[in-house]
């Protein structure tokens, strides 16, 4: 037996005090409360036709029983507004977890059906807005079941698909992996082994060469002369590590590994002229090095993550000296 819910383009407003109980939907101000009990049906209002502008529908799903869960399936008929740039800002429907305000995934477009969602609880939100432009057909329609959960056995937790997670939390996640076979793994599990040999299939591409900036500096000590203990903690190039998504200025991706060892100049300038207020360790010769990593990105308006070997270049310090920066002005 099937639940259905037919919605009108506008939810009614209704005094706070009141509520309204029909076929087992209750309505309130803010959201559409339906009692779970079978197999049932949420749809964009005239769907399959073209729903309205600026329309804004919540339905909170709540299975009846503390132990069961809400399985939510896409009708293959799906299609809203386009996303702009990757993402859905106008048009869309949305679930989300209603403990801890989690949200499972934001659709819209046509190009994919979302694929099917389970509650971690037995609540589960839908969320559907338009606003005042460009109305699409057929809109969305979806399908509810009950999932019933043995009490004996404990529940194994909800994984978000990776390809689901935001960027930051992606790179956190593939940050703790420790080598290419887990992150692949993580991504894709049933098939990372594909995706390995995908990666290393051989590709043409230009990689570009090393350059070098020789700059002079004027009225430094040499660093050859000193002691050996006072070159050990003088300036000179040493090992900093450096995380690739904020030294290459690129949030929209992810690497693996997140971060690689550069040479840098560090250490103090004790030993500069005495004539400089503001000594500062800086390089007088830098190469660009490549180096080949994984990068990860988000599909544009897809499903999925796009998977690829490619060199960065990062600059290390080869020879440092210790230069006034009046000099260096």
């Amino acid at each position: 037996m099937h639940e259905s819910v037919a919605e009108s383009s506008h939810i009614s407003k209704i005094h706070h005090a009141n509520t309204k109980e029909q076929n087992g939907v209750h309505d309130s101000q803010h959201e559409k409360i339906l009692s779970v009990t079978g197999d049932g049906i949420i749809q964009s209002p005239d769907f399959p036709n073209t729903y309205p502008r600026n329309t804004v529908i919540v339905w909170r799903l709540v299975a009846v029983t503390e132990s069961s869960r809400i399985q939510l399936t896409f009708d293959p008929r799906f299609g809203l507004e386009d996303a702009e740039d990757g993402i859905c800002k106008y048009d869309y429907v949305e679930v989300e977890e209603p403990v801890g305000g989690v949200v499972l995934g934001r659709w819209c477009g046509s190009e994919m059906v979302p694929g099917p969602q389970v509650s971690k609880g037995n609540q589960i939100l839908i969320r559907f807005a338009s606003d005042e432009y460009f109305p699409s057909d057929p809109g969305f329609c979806i399908h509810y079941s009950l999932l019933q959960q043995r009490q004996s056995e404990p529940e194994a937790p909800a994984v978000m698909p990776a390809w689901m997670q935001s960027v930051d939390v992606l790179s956190e996640a593939v940050a703790g992996f420790s080598t290419m076979e887990e992150v692949m793994k993580y991504l894709e599990p049933e098939r990372w082994q594909v995706d390995m040999e995908d990666l290393y299939k051989p590709t043409w591409q230009v990689v570009g060469k090393s350059f070098f900036h020789q700059k002079k500096s004027r009225g430094v000590v040499d660093l050859n002369l000193l002691r050996e203990e006072v070159r050990l903690y003088s300036c000179t190039p040493r090992n900093f590590s450096v995380s690739l998504r904020e030294e290459l200025k690129r949030t929209d991706a992810i690497f693996w590994p997140s971060c690689l060892l550069v040479k840098r100049c560090g250490g103090n300038c004790a030993c500069c002229s005495h004539n400089c207020y503001d000594c500062q360790c800086s390089p007088t010769k830098v190469a660009k090095k490549y180096h080949e990593v994984l990068m990860l990105k988000h599909r544009a308006g897809g499903r999925g993550l796009q998977k690829t070997l490619t060199d960065v270049h990062l600059e290390h310090h080869e020879e440092c000296s210790c230069v006034c920066k009046n000099d260096s002005d």
